[in-house]
């Protein structure tokens, strides 16, 4: 009888892997009434550093924008290594998916709002994101994409 191996998780490190600001109108920005547009632009990306260990990084994009000129672009890419173990790959890319961005998110949030407000901007704080959602509806993306027929 074989024994099923232990299922491990644990956060070795959490940092930021890049972060970049700009105010391309630059003080012009400021003599304008401040209602903006909003856009944040979401992505993850896993690399496996070794048989345990996985990079996460989560990328926030987020860009205001006053009429049709771009008053401001945040970027941050927040990163954490996670030690993982003894899940199945299903298991284990969904926990990649939805489990360490969700660790990410409050840092990365955090890092998007300072950097507005030493831009001079008022403060922005994004709203929670539901990743188990957004994994669920790309795995059923996927499932649709694989079920059509091809066209020629």
């Amino acid at each position: 009888m074989t024994e099923q191996a232990q299922q491990q998780f644990a956060l070795q490190r959490i940092y930021i892997k890049d972060v970049s600001f700009e105010t391309p109108q630059g003080h012009e920005v400021f003599r304008q009434q401040w209602k903006p547009r909003v856009n944040l632009e979401m992505n993850t990306k896993q690399t496996r550093i070794d048989d345990n260990n996985f990079e996460v990084v989560l990328t926030l994009s987020v860009t205001a924008s006053l009429e049709e000129k771009t008053a401001f672009l945040a970027e941050v890419q927040q990163a954490g290594i996670f030690f993982v173990s003894g899940l199945p790959e299903p298991q284990l890319r969904q926990v990649l998916a939805t489990v360490c961005p969700n660790i990410l998110f409050p840092y990365a949030r955090e890092a998007v709002d300072n950097l507005v407000v030493r831009g001079s901007f008022p403060p922005l704080m994004l709203a929670p994101v539901n990743f188990d959602a957004l994994y669920q509806q790309a795995l059923k993306q996927q499932q649709e994409q694989a079920a059509a027929p091809a066209v020629n």
